[in-house]
Parts: structure tokens; C-alpha cells; sequence
């Protein structure tokens, strides 16, 4: 039976295969099944976007009245839930792949409940435990730790 330990933050996600000895003589050990960075949530978003816009001025032409550009209100809450849902279609994938009977899952506090809210059913009944955490600078040691 294959166990994942799954970290994230807002723009990296590490898996972890967990092994245990059948005789329960030794430890759980981890080693690294995939990292992944998301590019998207990396940088400024001023080096993303351009704020000018655009060569002509269409305005409307009477004094004391300004035409909207179409600002980027919400650029950034957009990018998050984004991201969000990568990360559960993500998760999803590699659960289905790997066969896990049983995962655990650290992520920041602030994305880790709703990261959680967009899986299936079927993956988050497979959740066995969940830590509002950012694990992923932490030292395979420190991850065991908190989940074996």
C-alpha cells in the first residue's frame, strides 16, 4: 500500500513516498517523488501585465470626463484561485496514479482549506491527515515527524 506525504505553498508542491518496515522493526522513511514549481505564482505582477494602455487615447471627448483602460482588478485574487485548482487537479493526478490508500497533506494556511475543498470526494475520504503548515523548506526529518 503506497502513502504520499504532499507539501505545498502558493508556488512550489513536493511529494513524498512514505515507507514503512512490515514488521514495524524501523522508522518510516521518505524520498521525493516529484517537486514541482508553478511559474505563475512567481514575480511581479508589473513584469507580467503592462499598465499602459494601449497607443491611442479614446476618450469621449468633452472636458472633466477620463475613459477606463480596463484595470486588472482583481489580477491577483484571479492568479491565486488558479492556482488553487492546479494544485487539487494536481494532487488528484498523482493519487490516482501512485494507488494511495492513505495521504497526508501540509500546506500554508491561508490556500490549505481551500486547496482541500476543490478535491473529489473520493481523494479527500483518502485524507488522513492535514496540516495547516509550510513544510516545503522543512528537512525530511521535520516532515516525518509530523505525519508518521
Amino acid at each position: 500500500m503506497s502513502e504520499i506525504i504532499i507539501i505545498a505553498d502558493l508556488g512550489h508542491m513536493k511529494a513524498f513516498r512514505m515507507t514503512r518496515n512490515p514488521l514495524g522493526l524501523e522508522s518510516p522513511k521518505i524520498e521525493l517523488l516529484r517537486s514541482c514549481a508553478f511559474n505563475e505564482a512567481h514575480g511581479k505582477f508589473s513584469e507580467k501585465f503592462s499598465d499602459s494602455a494601449g497607443r491611442y487615447y479614446v476618450g469621449s471627448g468633452r472636458k472633466g470626463t477620463g475613459a477606463g483602460f480596463g484595470e486588472p482588478h482583481n489580477i491577483e485574487s484571479e492568479s491565486e484561485k488558479r492556482l488553487i485548482a492546479q494544485f487539487a487537479e494536481d494532487i488528484k493526478a498523482l493519487i490516482l496514479k501512485e494507488g494511495c490508500e492513505k495521504w497526508y497533506f501540509a500546506a500554508d494556511s491561508g490556500i490549505n482549506s481551500r486547496i482541500v475543498d476543490k478535491l473529489d470526494s473520493a481523494i479527500r475520504a483518502k485524507l488522513k491527515k492535514n496540516v495547516a503548515a509550510n513544510l516545503t523548506k522543512a528537512s525530511k526529518s521535520r516532515i516525518l515527524s509530523r505525519f508518521a
